[in-house]
């Protein structure tokens, strides 16, 4: 495969190139995710990837976004492997000098640490990202497994909650749900699209299943676009929705008792929009309507 004229790489990126490179230039998928989540733990105070629990333990998706980039401009192959195709880009040289010197301090310590030994490493040291692991039942022992099981979210009492993903990476808004124990996450934009990873409909539901959350949209209780232009001050929000309360929520009172079949059914679930101040979001007038309803026995919780 030749290789395309190289692109402007993020930050992140080049630190994930490096990475790779000082550790020969090709690791499983397995290994990989296990050192980026080791070098960002620590070497790194501003994360250039954050993780969820997931099927083998630590798991960043937006790794894998950007592995699609990396095969797509040919610098990595396109195979079950992370590997490096030949090139004369040297990622190590595009860190800074203290990046540079953290990763070869960072290779050097975690070279020897392989396979299981790994992934037991990572377990013992942070157990919550072991919580959701299909084999940490063969690799660790009873103790372990109990440190890890106290680390899962456990509670079932029937709540709802709202979200909001401004500011966030897909992996912290993840963690949230997953550490509310959240059964069902309900869309409630109007046009479920983002320009930002994880956000736009498809990828969203896709990988809440693969964690085992539902995914419902609801667009009857969004606002369309037009009427979110020009909004500068706390009154103008207050006054959109305000228009909001008088209109959508009035005419789609059958999507708010949707809403309360689903959480009767699911327990635990929440609402979700852009903004990350509820007060500065349609869902915070959702929220409303629900807590006004004379059966809400439950608490709703802004995370």
């Amino acid at each position: 495969m030749n290789q395309l004229p190289h692109p402007a790489l993020y930050g992140r990126q080049k630190i994930l190139l490096a990475l790779l490179q000082s550790f020969g230039g090709k690791l499983t998928s397995i290994s990989l995710q296990k050192y980026l989540f080791l070098y960002t733990q620590t070497c790194q105070q501003e994360k250039s990837y954050e993780f969820v629990p997931y099927r083998f333990g630590c798991f960043s998706f937006q790794s894998y976004a950007d592995r699609r980039k990396f095969i797509e401009f040919g610098i990595l192959a396109d195979s079950e492997q992370w590997r490096i195709l030949p090139t004369d880009s040297d990622y190590i040289s595009m860190l800074s000098d203290a990046d540079q010197r953290k990763m070869a301090l960072f290779s050097n310590r975690y070279r020897s640490l392989k396979g299981d030994n790994l992934i037991r490493e990572i377990y013992r040291k942070y157990p919550y990202f072991a919580t959701r692991s299909e084999i940490a039942a063969s690799l660790m022992n009873n103790d372990e497994l109990d440190v890890i099981n106290s680390s899962n979210a456990s509670q079932n009492d029937k709540a709802f909650f709202t979200i909001g993903y401004e500011g966030q990476s897909f992996e912290n808004y993840l963690n949230r749900l997953i550490q509310n124990n959240v059964h069902a996450l309900c869309d409630v934009r109007k046009n479920p699209l983002s320009r930002k990873y994880g956000f736009s409909k498809k990828t969203l539901s896709d990988t809440l299943g693969k964690l085992g959350i539902d995914y419902i949209h609801i667009p009857e209780l969004g606002i369309v676009s037009d009427k979110r232009r020009e909004l500068k001050t706390r009154a103008d929000y207050d006054r959109l929705f305000t228009q909001y309360e008088a209109t959508t929520l009035k005419e789609n009172g059958p999507s708010i008792d949707e809403l309360l079949k689903i959480l009767e059914d699911k327990r635990r679930i929440a609402i979700t929009c852009f903004e990350a101040e509820h007060c500065m979001c349609h869902r915070g007038r959702v929220a409303n309507a629900i807590s006004n309803r004379p059966d809400c026995d439950f608490p709703i919780v802004h995370i």
